[in-house]
């Protein structure tokens, strides 16, 4: 008998676990999760690290009244206290990316929010965020901005591995793409061995149906009955273009040269509405060569009862395309549905982190 987690990494999903906690690291519970769960990474966000360092956790405690001592900013002391926890966890996945030839195995760190509109301040994060962790299964988190593009390009052509994020239509996806290829063609120019770059696109999934459902009951009618179905069916057609852009005769001469491909990973993935079934972003979104970035709860629903079937992507491609000429035809204007996302995004990291450097300096105020 295989867990429905096996079955999940036997069709070419890699699972990664999108949340991180010191607690995770000391306990056991993420070695743990590897073990039983068949997690092979881990994503970060602002978010993530305000619910970890500003829960009250004593796991931080010491290192914050030691930085409080040495007179460290609350800048400083965020970077310290994430950039360990990231350390330790790309440690503890250091043989799954041995065992995977550097694929999975892979712990993300995003640069700061307030710099989602800032290329130069982008690239400068992201270059000391990598030497600072110094580890060589770190992805640097760029968002999928305007100002992001060029920033991934300029990282990329550094050497370091990226994981995009933020990625909501597929016109910015394809942006990615080629910011990524240019930046493997400037790492060649470079010098930079290209097997040892590595980079995901993390196309959002939840995220898509929670604001184009709004739009559709507030449309009523029949077009209540594409309720539901806008994230999935955009994160097929992300899956085809990404097959269409890897076989390419640009894709298959940085593959010569050692290239690896630019993996589609699905983010926001558990489930906002409560009548859809709890694995829905998981059993709907299987195909080779993907990511899946789970929080536990869906995780666990996952392992608990998910039914693998196999490739749920590929065969329902068409029905995706037919999707969205039924969108247009019902007035959903989908363009303003992804700007309005990726603004809401960027805006929600920015307050968790500002949420984040309140809680942290009042730490540091109360140790000295």
């Amino acid at each position: 008998m295989t867990t429905p987690t096996e079955d999940l990494n036997a069709t070419g999903v890699s699972i990664w676990l999108d949340d991180l906690s010191r607690q995770r690291i000391t306990s056991g519970n993420l070695a743990e999760l590897i073990r039983t769960r068949n997690i092979s990474g881990v994503t970060t966000n602002p978010t993530i690290f305000q619910g970890a360092i500003g829960s009250g956790s004593a796991d931080y405690k010491d290192q914050v009244n030691s930085l409080a001592a040495s007179g460290a900013d609350v800048d400083a002391t965020i970077a310290a206290l994430t950039t360990d926890d990231v350390r330790d966890a790309a440690d503890i996945f250091r043989p799954v990316y041995d065992a995977t030839g550097g694929v999975d195995g892979r712990v993300s760190i995003e640069v700061s929010p307030d710099l989602a509109h800032d290329t130069d301040g982008t690239v400068a994060q992201a270059k000391e965020l990598w030497a600072t962790v110094d580890r060589p299964n770190t992805l640097i988190k760029i968002p999928a901005t305007k100002a992001g593009l060029p920033a991934i390009t300029a990282v990329i052509g550094e050497g370091i591995s990226v994981n995009v994020t933020l990625i909501f239509s597929l016109e910015r996806y394809a942006e990615v793409i080629d910011a990524y290829y240019a930046g493997l063609k400037l790492a060649r120019e470079n010098g930079h061995d290209l097997s040892q770059i590595h980079s995901v696109a993390s196309f959002f999934v939840s995220r898509v149906d929670t604001e184009v459902d709004k739009r559709l009951e507030a449309l009523g009618g029949d077009a209540l009955a594409l309720k539901s179905k806008a994230g999935l069916a955009n994160a097929r057609l992300a899956y085809e273009l990404y097959q269409q852009r890897s076989s390419s005769a640009e894709a298959s001469e940085l593959a010569a040269a050692g290239a690896n491909p630019q993996r589609p990973l699905w983010a926001s993935t558990g489930v906002k509405d409560p009548a859809l079934p709890d694995t829905l972003y998981v059993t709907e979104l299987v195909a080779p060569n993907t990511v899946n970035t789970m929080p536990e709860k869906t995780l666990e629903a996952t392992y608990d009862h998910g039914v693998i079937t196999g490739d749920t992507i590929t065969p329902n491609i068409p029905a995706a395309h037919a999707f969205f000429d039924d969108l247009a035809a019902a007035g959903v204007d989908f363009a303003d549905v992804t700007q309005v996302l990726e603004d809401e995004g960027v805006a929600k990291f920015i307050a968790s982190w500002q949420d984040l450097k309140k809680t942290v300096q009042e730490a540091l105020d109360a140790a000295r």
